[in-house]
């Protein structure tokens, strides 16, 4: 289980540039994710009222809805030609038939926002091609702002961040992950020990924009994750320095009919290809 898998290392050309200018398109999904998050934050802690889908398994809340409709508001509008992916609207699967298509989550991280966590964030991505081309997250109760689009820097309210750099090599250095324990014991043993797992994050956009902002090594992602869950994250930390990969090592494709993931690795890309080669199918040890 530990030995070199060069077809599960990551296709580095998976990140090359389209070299178009986001710009404006990154500008105007800024500005949409922040009007949202002021929607969204106007109910925060005002218990709004809730739904469950999903056969009782997930919340939704008025707030979503609202930061929803201010979304698709805003966006539409200004981009008609867009396809249009969320997790709070019907799927308008003409969205595949568009060159490029606006993939969002109103309230990533519903439960906390209901519990009165603040690591809730509303993310939006422009999909061009498959691949996200700029992407925004946006923590209201935190007051923090993530950017990227492709060609650029990744940032935080601003300034640029990177990805750690600690490669989980046989140096014994330790690694800070968030992951669930099913997927901590699918690790070599030995390597587990080197293993520091992070407290639980209801927000999986968040988690990964922590990897991207260095403040975690690196996090593992549960199968049955959503486009919309990821797209914006994946180009912030991909021009972080990270990589959001399959476990074939691929970089994932969105905007296409089926929107769920398996399970997926992010961290710095040597990281990414260490946690590969020492993660073993379900049932192993």
């Amino acid at each position: 289980m530990t030995g070199t898998v060069p077809e599960r290392q990551i296709r580095l050309t998976d990140y090359e540039t389209t070299g178009e200018d986001w710009s404006s398109d990154l500008a105007l999904i800024e500005d949409a994710a922040r009007e949202a998050g002021a929607v969204a934050l106007s109910h925060f802690g005002q218990d709004p009222e809730v739904w469950w889908k999903n056969g009782g398994q997930s919340p939704v809340s008025a707030a979503d809805y609202a930061a929803n409709e201010c979304l698709e508001a805003i966006l539409m509008k200004a981009r008609p030609d867009y396809g249009w992916l969320s997790e709070e609207s019907q799927d308008d699967l003409r969205r595949l038939d568009t060159e490029r298509a606006f993939v969002v989550d109103p309230i990533d991280g519903t439960r906390g926002f209901l519990g009165g966590q603040t690591n809730w964030v509303v993310s939006v991505a422009v999909v061009s091609r498959k691949r996200p081309v700029a992407g925004v997250l946006v923590a209201p109760a935190l007051g923090d702002v993530y950017t990227a689009m492709d060609g650029g820097p990744a940032m935080l309210n601003g300034a640029a961040i990177q990805a750690s750099e600690n490669r989980g090599g046989a140096d014994g250095e330790q690694l800070e992950l968030c992951l669930p324990a099913s997927l901590a014991d699918r690790f070599h043993p030995r390597f587990r020990e080197r293993l520091r797992r992070a407290a639980y994050i209801p927000s999986l956009a968040y988690r990964l924009a922590l990897v991207a902002e260095g403040r975690l090594d690196g996090t593992l992602v549960k199968p049955n994750s959503h486009d919309w869950d990821l797209a914006a994250a994946d180009i912030i930390l991909a021009r972080a320095g990270a990589a959001l990969v399959d476990d074939a090592g691929r970089a994932l494709s969105y905007n296409r009919s089926g929107v769920r993931h398996g399970t997926l690795f992010a961290g710095n890309r040597a990281l990414v290809d260490t946690l590969l080669r020492q993660f073993g199918p379900s049932g192993q040890s």
